[in-house]
């Protein structure tokens, strides 16, 4: 089977992550796997090369830059001859709409990755791109989602029940894993000591990640306890980024809070924390940061979103979202459970991430799924 995958980029993320992985996955299996990326220069690229997965770059200049791209990828795909085109994302699932009609008999497939998405948070291209996602939704030959809450959202707008299948994200628990060494190791450069509690926040600074909630909830905490300190881990646009860091200040957190930045080391970050939380208000479809944290053995606090809760199970705490009481409060809960089980905290949730979303499971669901439309 000849697989092309098809991204905007391949810099870090959640998605990105999880089609480097099933791209790997499917090579491993003997399947022809090529990935090609609207803009060239993330750094997974080196990720999938080191494998022996090909990248193209199709060098769009910006989005405006369709019919130059369009004939760069119309190219591609005859050089190539794929048997399917699998594309993750609004725009990407788009593009596939337009190389049906040229190419017949290449099978279609998108990636949905969101859910509950507050549009009024994003500009005008955005809302219009997703109008026509949902309008044009019975074009491809299957859509894959990965959360039972993208299904139901996309349903609700209009997307064809039959041809829609979930497979929840893979993790890959060979490489995410509990590591003493790392834990030391990232903290110190923190300035982290061993006896202080670490909470972090792991995402892109977004507002569907709502990190004011997870900075009130934060001010309330340091008000009451001693030894507990924050992080926030990612990158984002910098206006937002200021926006955030000047609110921390206000909220009385400098001396707390760690701005991070965007890391390439994530094994080592989860290790580090005691509490990996997720405060995110909408948009989650399968959180990756809460199942790698799990897998790492780091016991998690995440607001119900997406599929969040049914991630965490009986191994964390679910609070609703939108509310920093409620995530202080979940934070308090989970600080009490550590003081006493850490241990069989940590182990609870690496053994839920090994049983219900390995890696393996992913690849081989997935590849079966594109085989079936052979």
């Amino acid at each position: 089977m000849k697989i092309a995958l098809l991204i905007r980029s391949l810099n870090y993320g959640g998605t990105e992550r999880q089609l480097v992985a099933l791209a790997k996955g499917l090579h491993e299996r003997g399947h022809s796997v090529g990935v090609a990326v609207f803009y060239p220069g993330g750094l997974l690229e080196k990720d999938l090369r080191e494998a022996g997965v090909p990248v193209r770059a199709l060098d769009k200049r910006g989005r405006w830059d369709v019919l130059g791209f369009l004939l760069r990828l119309t190219r591609l795909l005859r050089e190539e001859r794929p048997d399917i085109l699998h594309s993750y994302l609004v725009e990407p699932n788009l593009v596939t709409v337009m190389l049906k009609l040229l190419f017949p008999r290449i099978k279609m497939v998108w990636g949905v990755r969101a859910s509950n998405v507050d549009l009024r948070n994003y500009d005008w291209f955005a809302r219009m791109t997703f109008r026509l996602e949902c309008l044009f939704s019975r074009f491809p030959d299957l859509i894959i989602v990965n959360s039972q809450a993208g299904r139901r959202y996309h349903l609700a707008h209009g997307f064809p029940k039959e041809k829609m299948l979930v497979i929840p994200n893979g993790i890959d628990t060979d490489r995410f894993c509990p590591d003493p060494e790392a834990r030391r190791r990232v903290r110190a450069e923190w300035g982290v000591s061993g006896d202080e509690k670490l909470i972090g926040l792991l995402g892109r600074l977004d507002p569907m990640k709502d990190h004011p909630t997870f900075l009130k909830a934060a001010a309330l905490l340091v008000q009451e306890r001693e030894g507990v300190r924050f992080v926030c881990v990612g990158d984002g646009l910098a206006d937002y980024q200021q926006e955030l860091h000047k609110l921390g200040q206000e909220l009385g957190l400098a001396e707390r809070l760690i701005w991070a930045g965007a890391r390439d080391d994530m094994p080592a970050v989860y290790s580090a924390l005691d509490i990996a939380s997720s405060s995110s208000s909408y948009g989650e479809g399968f959180p990756n940061v809460i199942g790698e944290a799990m897998a790492c053995g780091v016991p998690c606090v995440v607001t119900d979103v997406g599929d969040s809760a049914s991630i965490v199970g009986d191994a964390g705490v679910v609070v609703p979202p939108k509310n920093h009481h409620a995530l202080a409060d979940g934070w308090r809960d989970m600080l009490r459970r550590l003081g006493d089980h850490r241990l069989s905290l940590s182990e609870k949730a690496r053994a839920r991430v090994a049983l219900h979303f390995d890696l393996d499971t992913l690849v081989q669901k997935t590849s079966d799924l594109l085989k079936g439309l052979l």
